[in-house]
Formats: structure tokens, sequence, C-alpha cells
């Protein structure tokens, strides 16, 4: 069966998988496409080079959490805000109206349990037939990598920050 979208998984312990939807972002912009970013983990203190670009693209771009669950001082507040994300997602989704979702970390929202997996592999599943999806994360479910058209597992082998190099704008954000 030949379908029109696509699903990307985008996981691993290496560093790149927002990286490479965000290449997709501007792919997907420069054909035409209508395109929508749904972050469900970074909050918005963070000012990534993503947003800044979405923005001057006239990208719609959501950043809906409340930062790493390491950094959060309530965890409830944090599942409920990535329940609000998934109620986004799921309405931009449903709406018919994208070419391409990117749903960063959304991986995250599954394994912690805040999201209906199996609800979330329906909308995924059942998604409008011109909506690609990118969905980013690591710990990508059996379900998730299932579902998927492709997958890429990205493989840690050396990292600045392992050695104490703090993130750098223009590369890690």
């Amino acid at each position: 069966m030949e379908r029109s979208s696509r699903l990307l998984v985008n996981t691993g312990e290496g560093k790149g998988k927002s990286s490479a939807a965000f290449g997709v972002m501007s792919r997907g912009w420069a054909r035409g496409w209508r395109v929508v970013v749904i972050q469900f983990v970074k909050g918005g203190k963070w000012k990534t080079g993503e947003r800044k670009l979405a923005d001057q693209l006239g990208i719609e771009f959501y950043t809906l959490g409340d930062g790493f669950t390491w950094e959060s001082d309530d965890l409830a507040t944090t599942e409920h805000l990535g329940q609000e994300a998934w109620a986004l997602a799921r309405s931009k989704i449903d709406s018919g109206d994208y070419d391409l979702v990117i749903l960063d970390e959304l991986t995250y929202t599954i394994t912690y349990g805040w999201i209906n997996e199996t609800e979330v592999l329906d909308a995924l599943r059942d998604r409008p037939g011109r909506t690609n999806i990118v969905v980013t994360g690591r710990g990508a479910t059996e379900g998730l990598i299932a579902i998927a058209d492709t997958v890429t597992e990205m493989r840690k082998v050396k990292h600045a920050y392992d050695q104490g190099i703090k993130a750098k704008k223009g590369i890690e954000y």
C-alpha cells in the first residue's frame, strides 16, 4: 500500500534527533508546506536557534514543557504540561491542515506514562493522508518503531558535555 505521507522517528542516545527534524522542517517549508512544531519538554525560557528560524519563516511553533524532568520542581505540573501538549498535537494532526507536524521530544511523554501509548499510535497511524510526522526523543517504544516508515537511531560515540563543555548556541541550541 502506497501512503502519500511518512512517519519518521529519530531516537537514540546520540545528539542530532531534533536537529534532523528541524532540517526536515526547513525542507518542508522550502517546498511550500504548512508546518507546525510542538515541543513537549523544552520550556519557553529556551531561546533556541530552531525557534528563531521558525519565527522568521512564519512556522507555527509551540514550546509547551517546563524544562528537563531532572530540573522540575513539580513533576505533576510537568506531566500536565505534557498532556496539554499532546492535546494540542492531536488537534493539529487530526485537522488535516498540515503537511508536516514535528513532535519534538514526544517519546518521553509516552515512556514516562504521561500519555497513553495506544492513543498516540492510533493518532499517528490514522493521520490524514497529507500529514507527514516527525517524532523525536530517546527511548522510542517498540509500538512507535513498528508503525513508523523510517526510524533513525542516533548513537553517541563522544559528546562535549561528557567532558564538562557547556552547550553552545548554534550547535546544541
